[in-house]
């Protein structure tokens, strides 16, 4: 088996390995190996904003894992999408950028003991990863690799749903990122100049000209190969060859919330009762990898428009040639739209001291028919909920690489997030039937006028629950037993291993999780390379406490 070493190994060319292999091999001397088990980022439409939808279920972008029964949803399965390209999920995702509530990460630190992951420490990362068109201010940064726009697409029904915020009193904000981050507002997505900006665009590309960093494409990781008590490198396969690297100085996992801890545990790493279970003789017992598994469940309201202002005409044929057609010449046009454009952070009840519920609104209404999805004189609403008390876990079904693991979400498990989506249901339904709306709104169409109960609203969550795709938290930071890494992303108790990506989260944060995940690589890449962290930065926010 050919054996090459490199200073550092990152598994996963994902939104975190994108940023970490751009910063690490900003050092002439450092050499860098970059591992991605999807292919390079070429198919047109992962950059075409609006042909998202075309791309993230392909397969070959796509791990397209699925949960395990899940008892609480009638035993349904859902679908959970994880990008295997290059970029990861921020080639496939719907490029909203929402960094959560700065009361997320100040809980990190207070009830965590993360003392290096407070707000002001983080908000200096956020600013300078971003550029973006609102220009910089204390809150914002315009310089930086990753561009982010303001939604600007025209539509009656965004103007209704902003109205409606403040007549129905969930309040208005210009900047969910911002100076106040609770409201509806227009959101934000990882866009420039009519193009989706992934991670693999911002921050790898500029890279890939330097002689000492090399990104393998199709390679799979099969472990990590350990000595003593030293992670040394890792073993892959790539075009039915098995290769070996080793890591002078480190390797480090950023395959996401599911494939880390997947590489962990069949590399023995992981509770040690469940790696025997399946066949794999422990090197390390560490119980809380995989566990604390954490996503935001969603639930997507739709209501028929009596006016034709939808975008549903852009399914027409003719229609979709001439957006096409303008988009390849001008990068201009609906096509540059993620469609998601407005939305909002809401809190369900007067008990929570900061929202708790997300809306993601869309000016048209689908249906998915086979792998076809149909337009609709429509608007859609999905609802959140940000915090739940549900964990989860990711299991092994065997010691091979290639086997997919088991995915027990356990969505809707607690009382407490049941009650919170009954909640989110109802305050979108008051959202929608303020005055704003009453020259646009039609009939409910799901879950239909006749669900009035919370009985009924409960049903329908139960049968209309799925992933809005955040998985994360299963290799948590912390210093506890069930902490997996320390506060600088080191596995405990192995030397030369550390986790970049989203599952080193304690808890999942008030929002989505692409720019978390990115501002947590860059603030990993100074820890590895030993530079001193930007100095912290103090913002104004405005804070409603109940």
């Amino acid at each position: 088996m050919r054996t090459e070493s490199y200073d550092y190994i990152i598994c996963g060319a994902g939104s975190a390995g994108c940023v970490l292999a751009n910063k690490l091999s900003s050092d002439p001397d450092v050499r860098v190996l970059l591992l991605e088990a999807g292919p390079m980022d070429r198919n047109l439409m992962i950059h075409i904003p609006a042909g998202v939808y075309a791309v993230y279920t392909d397969p070959k972008l796509n791990w397209n894992y699925e949960t395990e029964n899940e008892p609480e949803l009638n035993d349904r399965n859902i679908f959970t999408p994880r990008g295997k390209v290059v970029g990861g999920s921020s080639s496939i995702n719907s490029m909203v950028y929402m960094r959560g509530h700065p009361r997320d990460y100040d809980r990190w630190a207070s009830e965590f003991g993360l003392d290096k992951w407070s707000y002001e420490q983080c908000l200096p990362y956020f600013k300078a990863g971003e550029a973006s068109d609102r220009g910089a201010d204390d809150w914002r940064g315009a310089d930086g690799p990753l561009g982010v726009t303001k939604g600007t697409l025209q539509s009656a029904l965004f103007d209704a749903f902003l109205v409606a915020g403040d007549q129905a009193g969930q309040g208005r904000s210009e900047d969910l990122n911002g100076y106040k981050p609770e409201g509806v507002a227009r959101l934000d997505a990882t866009r420039k100049n009519g193009r989706r900006c992934s991670a693999a665009v911002a921050h790898l590309r500029p890279a890939l000209s330097r002689k000492n960093l090399l990104l393998q494409t199709g390679a799979m990781a099969r472990r990590i190969l350990i000595e003593g008590n030293r992670a040394e490198g890792i073993e892959y396969q790539r075009h039915g060859e098995i290769l070996a690297a080793r890591a002078e100085r480190e390797v480090i996992l950023s395959g996401g919330a599911i494939n880390s801890p997947q590489l962990m545990m069949i590399s023995g790493i992981g509770p040690a009762d469940h790696l025997r279970n399946v066949g794999i003789t422990p090197r390390l017992d560490l119980p809380g990898v995989g566990r604390n598994l954490q996503d935001h469940p969603t639930v997507l309201l739709q209501v028929a428009c009596t006016q034709p202002v939808t975008i549903d005409w852009v399914a027409k044929p003719h229609y979709k040639l001439m957006v096409g057609a303008q988009w390849l010449l001008a990068r201009k046009g609906i096509a540059t739209t993620n469609i998601w454009e407005a939305g909002g952070l809401v809190r369900g009840n007067r008990d929570v001291p900061y929202p708790n519920l997300q809306y993601h609104f869309a000016p048209v209404g689908f249906s998915y028919e086979g792998d076809d999805i149909r337009l609709h004189q429509a608007f859609a609403i999905h609802i959140d909920q940000l915090r739940p008390t549900s964990r989860g876990r990711i299991d092994l079904k065997s010691a091979n690489p290639f086997d997919k693991p088991a995915l027990h979400f356990n969505y809707l498990q607690t009382e407490h997030d049941r009650r919170e989506l009954v909640e989110g249901v109802r305050l979108a339904r008051d959202l929608i039937r303020q005055p704003a709306f009453d020259s646009l709104r039609g009939a409910e169409i799901r879950p239909g006028d006749d669900a009035t109960s919370d009985d009924d609203i409960l049903a329908f969550i139960r049968n209309a629950t799925e992933t809005d795709y955040h998985p994360c938290a299963t290799c948590r930071m912390g210093m506890d037993d069930m902490a997996v890494v320390d506060a600088e992303l080191r596995v405990h108790g192995i030397e030369g291993l550390r986790v970049v990506d989203a599952s080193v989260m304690p808890q999942v944060i008030s929002a989505n999780l692409n720019a978390p995940t990115q501002m947590i690589a860059a603030r990993a890449a100074d820890f590895i390379l030993g530079k001193p962290q930007l100095e912290p930065q103090k913002a104004r926010f405005h804070f409603t406490d109940n």
